[in-house]
């Protein structure tokens, strides 16, 4: 979308091309990360004077950004979390926009905004993503000239920031229900190999089961993750003896 494609459109009909693009995404397989990467770009085409874009998550796993479209917003984003200060992390602690038009003047972050200036930055506009009661992060477009974002471009930032919390909230839940499923996959594997190694053993030896398990970890000193192991060079043990 042009600049001045996106200046001319009303609110409404921007927003609505912004919202199907992020639905779009709902639908893919697409992880936080790259789908981030899509909504950063996504951003930074609709908000003109915006010289990059991305967001920066805020979660137990710590403060990171993603989805950055532009070196300079990534470094931007690690000097806001080195300094423990700066605009994106105060919209999540805030959950509110945070504008600055001029961060040579601007006084709230006095080392992060020199540092950021030194990087060619002079304008940022950052909106928290929030969904249900829980701060995921923010998202946030950067400007290389001061003035550079309206309060339109903030209005689009703040509708589109609260899409994007619904994304990021929809692909975090289907990554760990993936991971879950990945989990209980090896789980109910390691669970076949062992099963099958005790009636190798058995077979073998005459044995019980209880004394067939007792050999198994015997072998593998009692760990969980060797008794796997033993048990799979038990059963590929009785494959070979087939061959």
């Amino acid at each position: 979308m042009r600049p001045d494609a996106a200046r001319s459109l009303p609110l409404a009909d921007e927003l609505s091309v912004v919202f199907a693009r992020m639905s779009g995404l709902l639908l893919s397989e697409e992880t936080v990360a790259t789908a981030l990467g899509l909504v950063g770009s996504l951003i930074q085409e609709t908000v003109p004077g915006a010289v990059g874009a991305g967001a920066s998550i805020v979660d137990g796993a710590g403060r990171r950004s993603s989805g950055s479209t532009d070196p300079r917003v990534e470094r931007a984003d690690e000097l806001q979390y080195e300094l423990d200060e700066g605009p994106c992390l105060a919209a999540v602690a805030g959950r509110t926009l945070v504008r600055v038009d001029d961060l040579t003047t601007d006084r709230r972050w006095p080392r992060w905004a020199a540092a950021a200036t030194d990087l060619g930055l002079r304008s940022v506009v950052s909106a928290p993503l929030v969904a249900g009661d829980r701060a995921l992060g923010a998202l946030k477009v950067y400007g290389a000239a001061a003035d550079a974002f309206t309060p339109h471009d903030a209005q689009v930032l703040t509708l589109s920031a609260a899409q994007a919390a619904l994304l990021v909230a929809h692909v975090t839940a289907r990554e760990k229900a993936r991971r879950a499923s990945d989990d209980l996959r090896q789980a109910v594997a390691a669970r076949d190999v062992v099963s099958i190694a005790k009636g190798v053993l058995m077979g073998r030896h005459g044995i019980g089961e209880e004394t067939a398990f007792a050999m198994l970890l015997s072998r593998s000193g009692g760990d969980a993750g060797t008794l796997r192991q033993a048990a799979r060079a038990v059963v590929d043990s009785a494959v070979r003896r087939l061959r």
